[in-house]
């Protein structure tokens, strides 16, 4: 593989893509080489099937959750040549890079807002605030900070509702919970979670449900430039997600709606935002009313491969601003039909609705219809496909592993 130092003769810098033994690293990673791009990979895990891809001029790995990621970035940044263009793809990565800006900026552009609008947009109890006080439509949101406060809650709000973290992402949450949030029915379930999962984090968050499918589970990526204007926006929507209840989307298709763009803009606006960002809002069936029901800050999300397959170049746009250079001509959505799949968890989704009578055979065929774009399978870099396909079978196989894995079951 190409070294940095070998590669000084290249025209454009390097892109640094921390996490990409992750779906949203590899991604984004294809997606820059295929502008030409030399991208560097940074990984903790060095037998995860992404970092068998083919994509990059070198892997780096170190712990990307801790500050052994700054100190192997300022290790790398001289070998660079030029300035770099880092492309944190996880909540926690997006916080180390955002609290070390003074030590990674004389070797990196970092495209992010000011620290304090990361830091509130990023945790869920200071932006639910921040909603509430300034107008953005969210859902009853309450915070629970003991059991009193829990007792009070089971007894307030209506169900079924929502109760998880205020930060995406933790070690701790992703050790000790399956799921990164969770949908109870009733008072006593709402206890028996808050119970099960209170010493994982020093609040959490029980919010109401927002009444309706999947589908009405919508998204707006966008890239705001450090004017705060939104250069790119891209709306699309989910199709089915994994797991089932409170997981991310697995298939998603491309999709006008005005009013998701018009409060994800008037949001990022508000806080003078820059960056790559992302706004889910789900449509309640009974009113029409939408609500937010989370951002996501600073990186490339999961289906940024839907906006560069409809045509828009949300991540390329990105690294040509950073580095001073003209932007992409294709940056308006023309809101065509494609679609974005996860297959291997499509199929796991498919399978569960299935089982539950809630989709045929012919159903799941005719969603798969029209132009798509796979999250993991691409001809001319097989490894992350063929490597996530044979760790499912060989998990699958285990009784231990695929009992973790039941989401029929709440824990």
């Amino acid at each position: 593989m190409m070294t940095p130092s070998a590669s000084n003769k290249q025209k454009q810098p390097f892109a640094l893509v921390i996490g990409l033994d992750h779906v949203n690293g590899i991604q984004t990673a294809r997606i820059l080489a295929d502008r030409g791009v030399a991208v560097i990979g940074v990984a903790k895990d060095p037998e995860h099937y992404c970092c068998r891809t083919r994509v990059c001029s070198r892997i780096v790995f170190t712990d990307t959750t801790s500050d052994a990621l700054i100190d192997s970035l300022e290790t790398l940044g001289p070998e660079l040549g030029e300035k770099g263009v880092l492309f944190p793809c996880l909540d926690p990565q997006v916080l180390l890079v955002s609290r070390n800006r003074q030590r990674l900026e004389p070797w990196y552009h970092i495209i992010l807002p000011d620290p304090d609008v990361v830091e509130m947009l990023m945790d869920k109890t200071s932006f639910y605030r921040y909603a509430q006080l300034n107008g953005f439509p969210i859902p009853r949101t309450l915070f629970i900070a003991s059991s009193d406060d829990a007792e009070k809650a089971a007894r307030e709000l209506t169900f079924p509702c929502m109760i998880k973290p205020p930060l995406s992402g933790t070690p701790q949450w992703e050790q000790k919970s399956k799921l990164k949030a969770y949908l109870v029915s009733t008072p006593e379930e709402f206890l028996e979670v808050y119970r099960r999962y209170a010493a994982l984090s020093d609040i959490l968050i029980a919010q109401e449900w927002v009444v309706g499918p999947v589908s009405s589970l919508y998204s707006c990526n966008c890239y705001f430039d450090a004017a705060s204007r939104p250069v790119v926006t891209f709306i699309a929507r989910k199709l089915r997600q994994w797991p089932p209840q409170t997981g991310e989307s697995c298939l998603g298709e491309e999709c006008r709606n005005d009013q998701v763009l018009g409060e994800t803009i008037r949001l990022f606006s508000a806080v003078n935002y820059r960056g790559l960002g992302y706004v889910e809002m789900k449509r309640d069936e009974r009113t029409g009313r939408h609500y937010i029901i989370e951002p996501n800050v600073g990186r490339p999300t999961g289906r940024s491969p839907i906006a560069e397959a409809g045509g828009v170049e949300l991540v390329y746009t990105m690294y040509c601003d950073a580095i001073g250079r003209p932007l992409p001509v294709q940056r308006e959505q023309h809101y065509g039909n494609v679609k974005w799949i996860y297959l291997r968890r499509d199929l796991q989704s498919a399978l569960y609705h299935w089982r539950r009578g809630e989709l045929t055979f012919s159903d799941w065929l005719r969603s798969l219809r029209g132009r798509k774009v796979d999250a993991l399978f691409a001809w001319n870099d097989p490894g992350p496909f063929i490597g996530d396909l044979t760790r499912s079978v060989r998990l699958y196989l285990n009784r231990d592993e695929r009992r973790k894995r039941d989401y029929s079951t709440p824990f």
